[in-house]
């Protein structure tokens, strides 16, 4: 019975031995092939030259060309509003009158008596030429009459300022006074505004200074409308740069003629400069983004181990510039011609294969439009 068990423990372990020593040489053999890590699929995209107008952005305030807010200059009771509010008026247009029936009685006294100074001047003067009064009653007489020239003007002032009229053609906003209602100098009555053309305030750092000129183009942008794009000319460049922020303060002119901007507006501009040379450009997804240094991959034929040629990607670092849209201008370490890997560029690494496909490819466009704007 000792002699059976020890024939089959020996069996068994002759058995087990040989099923480990086939099991390791399995293992050395897979071990010794060379692993081949599957292609990574990407998409590809064809560096290009673009003829990109430079450009530098800002955020700006429209303010009118001309705006007040009217006030009163006399005391008294408004007697009539002759303007609706929101309304266009020219310029002497009269807006508002204040009670100036006091003053205008007084004009006519004033006026009266101007007259009578005028006739005692003239006759006086006709004496004298006749050597019949003195130089000086004919001298006084003179007096007298410039005095009631000088008391009349000063009546008719003080009546017309009782009338308020619009000093510029304009619109006028939401008046600020009822009829009846006393005024004394300085009270608000009612705001004016000329709204064509209109003001475009917007600062720059001073390092810009050396390419900004008058005369110069910028595009103009308002959420209001957002898909209309306004063309504004600089009209001003302030000679002082402000010196907490070190930034310059520019000034440029809009057309205005159907009044869509108003003043306060909050307003995205874009100075145009002078033209360049083309650059070359791909889509920002092409970019590996990284603390040490921007790369990009480029698709080329490349050889293994063994000298088969397979598509590969090569890292390769850049310089970017400007961006636009979806596009990103680069400025050093890619020639126009050479095909980049546009998405995907994550899973890639130096002498990768990949495998192209560009069925869905990532948006590439200057001024991209999203599908739900």
């Amino acid at each position: 019975m000792i002699k059976k068990l020890a024939a089959f423990l020996g069996a068994f372990l002759v058995v087990l031995l040989s099923l480990g020593a086939v099991k390791v040489a399995q293992v050395k053999e897979a071990s010794s092939q060379q692993h081949v890590q599957p292609p990574s699929a990407v998409t590809s995209f064809e560096a290009r030259l673009e003829s990109w107008q430079p450009s530098l952005g800002a955020i700006a305030t429209l303010a009118p060309v001309q705006g007040v807010i009217l006030s009163a200059e006399s005391s008294g009771a408004v007697t009539r509003v002759a303007v609706e509010n929101g309304a266009a008026v020219k310029t002497g247009e009269l807006l508002i009158q204040i009670d100036d029936s006091v003053e205008r009685a007084q004009l006519a006294a004033a006026e009266a008596r101007l007259a009578i100074a005028k006739i005692d001047v003239d006759r006086a003067g006709e004496l004298r030429a006749k050597n019949t009064i003195s130089q000086a009653e004919l001298d006084s007489a003179t007096a007298k009459f410039r005095q009631a020239q000088a008391d009349a003007a000063a009546l008719k002032a003080t009546v017309d300022k009782k009338s308020v009229r619009a000093p510029f053609a304009g619109r006028v906003g939401i008046r600020q006074v009822n009829v009846g209602q006393y005024v004394s100098p300085g009270t608000p009555l009612l705001p004016l505004q000329s709204l064509d053309p209109m003001f475009v305030n917007f600062n720059l750092p001073q390092r810009h200074l050396p390419v900004v000129a008058l005369g110069q183009t910028l595009e103009v942008k308002v959420d209001a409308f957002p898909d209309v794009v306004f063309e504004a000319r600089v009209n001003a460049i302030n000679p002082e740069v402000d010196a907490a922020s070190r930034n310059v303060f520019l000034q440029a002119t809009v057309a205005n003629p159907e009044e869509r901007l108003r003043a306060g507006m909050f307003a995205r501009v874009e100075l145009r400069l002078p033209a360049v040379a083309p650059s070359v450009v791909i889509p920002a997804t092409a970019v590996a983004y990284a603390p040490y240094g921007n790369s990009v991959f480029v698709l080329e034929q490349m050889k293994d181990s063994e000298g088969k040629e397979y598509l590969g990607a090569s890292q390769r670092f850049v310089k970017l510039g400007v961006s636009r849209g979806d596009l990103v201008e680069v400025r050093e370490g890619l020639k126009p011609g050479e095909v980049v890997a546009s998405a995907g560029v994550f899973k890639l690494r130096n002498g990768a294969h990949v495998l192209i496909n560009n069925t869905v490819q990532p948006s590439a466009e200057v001024s991209p439009k999203p599908a739900n704007s």
